[in-house]
């Protein structure tokens, strides 16, 4: 046979019922390619098919050819008409297999060309959970994350000491705190809904410029402050506009940075690393919380070897310098986070971003809008599957006694301990929540992501508990009830880390991508509000003799986080089955 039209060529490879070769086939595969069978075909396998002088510029689809009895130019003219420039394809056929038909039964013999698909190896699954959808997009996020984490470090350490130098009081600290922390109760939701309706990389760009302006009044308005002003009473300086600037410029820029940790820790990580891959989001929660660390540790350092070599004022100017220095390089860094990434961060969440936008950002509507938000996030909030693994976070965040912080420190400086035991107390309980970011990693690895959670929340709650039956049945002026209390403290930190670490990812799993912000945004104001309870709590009973209470609240809102997420885990829906059904905990061993 000469030449037939190029799709003619699809009918040759399947024999319909008939004892020969079917006469009229569908012209409906364009761009047909063949390839001849391995060497290893057996001998007595048909010739295979090749195929020459393919040139496909345009199809023919629908036509019925004669592909037994038709000569070339009958077979060109039954077709529909086409555009003067369009050339028809051509297939040259040669060695053309016989008209027998093609068995498919399984008891006849045919030929072992089509081979069974393979199926991956238990080993190569793991090696494609382990390995993040876009590797050079995370490493590019991590030095992201690593550089403004370690600014804003600085800056978290150097606004307290410079208000500390500047006033003996600690009232000016404790109300910039106080309104940081109900900036964020109120923004958080907000931020969140319009991070979710807004492009990515213009809204990271956005919030790093906001940190980063903000920064810089609040640094203008203490070195203001440490040039003019004189000794003054507490009232007199809370009462100045500077201080009323500082205390805006402030909540403004730890909503701002609060945003940007959301972005990052609950959905940039998360299409970077891959939702369908859980080691390699493990992997990629734990690194990003040993930079945390890092950063919280290192910022601290510099700027407190700064104070001791410089005054206050120089060491002020420094940091606005790093600050100025720090935005283009973010902005850089979130280009090439992109681009790395094969711009997946440009992909959108919800089709209607732009008018919602307009709507939140609507001055005259703004508390209409933020009252709205609010109520619309706590909705969201509660019909979230992964609702008790969240509500664990934040039962955790009621722990402010038995964890190392302004509080345990008063205790022990009351108590008469040594400020070295004090200083490698807080160095230890940091090292644990290193040690526990690979822990973590390693317990997703082994049991899933579920039973790693329940396994954190376990180990913290109890040896908390053996911290409150040591501080309530012996005296921690005494060195060895002192070393043992101290000691389950800082152990029970690789809990609490490892859960911090394995409930965000439970919760970037669980949370569709066109709500993570939002509800990341809700669990961080909701986390806020306790804390400021907790606060209060503390103003409440000041006296260090009321301590045991506070340790009772702490150790109770632990064993609760446990207890509920171990109940969520013991009792799945069929949602939550389906929501996590590679984990471990949900597979059903083969019989």
């Amino acid at each position: 046979m000469g030449m037939v039209t190029a799709t003619a060529a699809a009918a040759l490879l399947a024999s319909p019922p008939q004892g020969h070769l079917g006469r009229r086939c569908h012209l409906v595969v364009p761009g047909l390619r063949l390839r001849p069978p391995a060497s290893s075909s057996p001998p007595h396998a048909a010739p295979p098919l090749r195929l020459s002088n393919f040139v496909p510029r345009c199809y023919i689809t629908n036509v019925e050819v004669d592909v037994s009895h038709t000569s070339e130019q009958e077979a060109l003219d039954d077709h529909p008409p086409l555009l003067p420039a369009c050339a028809i394809p051509v297939v040259h056929l040669r060695d053309v297999p016989d008209a027998s038909p093609f068995p498919l039964h399984e008891s006849a013999s045919h030929s072992t060309d089509f081979e069974e698909l393979p199926v991956l190896s238990e080993g190569e699954l793991h090696t494609i959970a382990a390995t993040p959808a876009h590797p050079a997009g995370l490493y590019a996020l991590y030095a992201s994350y690593l550089f403004g984490n370690l600014v804003e470090q600085l800056w978290n350490f150097a606004w307290p000491a410079a208000l500390a130098i500047l006033h003996p009081s600690l009232l000016p600290v404790a109300i910039v705190g106080f309104f940081t922390k109900l900036s964020v109760f109120i923004g958080a939701p907000i931020v969140g809904k319009l991070m979710d309706h807004f492009p990515r990389i213009p809204m990271y760009t956005g919030l790093n410029a906001v940190q980063v302006a903000t920064q810089l009044i609040s640094a203008a308005m203490v070195i203001y402050a440490m040039k003019n002003v004189t000794h003054a009473s507490t009232s007199a300086v809370v009462l100045k506009p500077w201080f009323i600037a500082l205390v805006a410029a402030g909540a403004i820029e730890r909503l701002a940075g609060l945003a940007l940790g959301v972005a990052m820790e609950r959905d940039w990580v998360v299409l970077l690393a891959g939702t369908n891959r859980p080691v390699a989001l493990a992997q990629a929660n734990a690194v990003l919380n040993r930079l945390d660390l890092v950063c919280e540790t290192v910022g601290a350092s510099v700027f407190g070897l700064l104070l001791s070599k410089y005054h206050p004022v120089t060491c002020l100017k420094i940091a606005c310098g790093l600050m100025i220095c720090s935005f283009p390089v973010l902005v850089v860094l979130g280009q090439l986070i992109n681009r790395f990434s094969c711009h997946a961060l440009d992909s959108s969440r919800t089709p209607s971003d732009e008018s919602i936008c307009a709507n939140l950002l609507d001055v005259r509507k703004i508390v209409q809008n933020g009252l709205s938000v609010i109520r619309n996030g706590w909705n969201e909030y509660k019909q979230q599957t992964v609702l008790p693994a969240s509500v664990a976070t934040v039962f955790l965040n009621f722990n402010v006694a038995l964890a190392p912080g302004a509080i345990m420190t008063a205790l022990l400086m009351h108590r008469g301990i040594s400020p070295s035991i004090v200083g490698a107390f807080s160095g230890l309980c940091s090292i644990m929540g290193l040690v526990a970011t690979f822990i973590s990693s390693s317990l997703v690895e082994r049991v899933g992501i579920l039973k790693a959670g329940a396994a954190g929340l376990i180990v913290q709650a109890s040896l908390l508990s053996v911290a409150l039956i040591v501080y309530w049945t012996g005296s921690i002026s005494q060195r060895t009830p002192l070393l043992i209390f101290l000691a389950a403290i800082a152990l029970s930190r690789l809990g609490h880390m490892s859960y911090d670490v394995v409930g965000t990812q439970i919760l970037q799993t669980g949370v569709p991508a066109s709500k993570a912000n939002l509800i990341g945004g809700m669990e961080v104001s909701i986390s806020s509000l306790a804390e400021l309870v907790m606060l209060g709590m503390a103003i409440i009973a000041n006296d260090v003799s009321h301590f045991g209470f506070l340790a009772i609240l702490s150790v109770s809102s632990v064993a609760g986080a446990a207890w509920m997420f171990c109940q969520w885990l013991g009792n799945p829906t069929d949602e939550q089955r389906e929501l996590f059904m590679f984990d471990p905990h949900f597979q059903v061993e083969p019989m």
